[in-house]
């Protein structure tokens, strides 16, 4: 069955404009539109009716799938949803991914057929999802993670200024082999975050070292197992940054199980800030995330969107911040 998603292809347009012109939005340009039209017409594509019906009659519910909820990134985050989704008459029901794919698209079509008015989103890798969400919903804004794929609002953070000035710092406590956990490697923060550390080695005039990355998957189980490989590799570290909190917290747990103390011999810095990262000795250092800003601010981008559906979309980028602290201080 042909898809929204081979049509955007067929036509060399993004999902979304493809939704926007077979939906009869006049923000896209006439050129682009007789493109997209020609290119359903010749695969023969009939649009989700059902989606655009339900999407006609819409709750005062809002949807935050997530895409881990243990993870204590999300829990300000969602709070700042909920908080400007109270003020303005909308509930918000939590969904959690789980990372997993499969799990994400029954989330999207339980979200499509109980007509919730609008869904923020952190995705998965999975284009197909955003396209059948886009596709289906009135209003979508997606959070955290880029999406090529399609067009949406979105709420992100300078992922990759976060990851420079965490290594940068590194690199300037003396640290000479700074070792890099980070997530999958289709997945835009890792991306993001990789390319930050690769950049603050650059500054500093030194090689970048392949044998000192490591991809894992963002859970602490990942984290543990990455250090350790680290460890036990001819490459070993005297410093590690690792792109997320839950990484962070796997590596810490291998560094304890070994014996190495921090930050000497091996330094640690984290993305993400943790509840008990200063209560802990030594102190974690670690780049903060404006969580809590993330959710407010995607929460009034989908309170715009659904007041304005027709608007050029709309991305903004927060700044995040280094917590210079005692695990990467010599």
């Amino acid at each position: 069955m042909t898809t929204i998603h081979d049509v955007a292809r067929h036509a060399g347009v993004s999902a979304a404009t493809v939704s926007r012109v077979l939906n009869g939005h006049r923000t896209v340009d006439e050129t682009l539109a007789g493109r997209v039209r020609a290119a359903a017409t010749e695969l023969g594509y009939s649009p989700n009716i059902l989606a655009r019906n339900l999407r006609k009659s819409q709750t005062n519910l809002w949807a935050v799938i997530i895409s881990d909820v243990n993870n204590p990134f999300f829990t300000s985050l969602v709070r700042g949803v909920e908080d400007v989704g109270q003020q303005a008459g909308y509930s918000v029901l939590l969904c959690n991914s789980d990372e997993n794919p499969d799990k994400e698209a029954s989330y999207i079509t339980a979200v499509l057929a109980q007509q919730i008015a609008g869904v923020i989103i952190s995705p998965s890798s999975r284009p197909d999802n955003m396209a059948q969400l886009v596709e289906g919903s009135r209003a979508v804004v997606t959070i955290d993670r880029e999406v090529q794929e399609v067009e949406t609002d979105a709420v992100l953070v300078d992922n990759e200024r976060g990851a420079q000035a965490a290594t940068a710092h590194l690199i300037e406590q003396g640290y000479s082999r700074i070792a890099c956990i980070t997530g999958p490697r289709k997945v835009s923060t890792a991306t993001s975050r990789l390319r930050g550390y690769r950049q603050a080695l650059r500054d500093a005039g030194r090689t970048f070292d392949t044998n000192l990355v490591r991809y894992s998957d963002f859970r602490e189980t990942g984290g543990r197992e990455a250090m350790a490989d680290l460890l036990d590799s001819g490459a070993r570290p005297d410093a590690v940054f690792a792109t997320n909190n839950l990484m962070t917290v796997g590596a810490l747990e291998t560094l304890a199980e070994r014996g190495l103390g921090i930050p000497d011999p091996v330094g640690v810095v984290g993305f993400d800030e943790l509840p008990w990262a200063e209560l802990v000795r030594p102190s974690l250092s670690t780049v903060a995330q404006p969580t809590y800003e993330v959710g407010r601010t995607a929460a009034q981008l989908l309170l715009k969107r659904l007041e304005n559906p027709d608007e050029r979309f709309t991305v903004i980028t927060l700044p995040t911040t280094l917590n210079i602290r005692d695990s990467s201080r010599r």
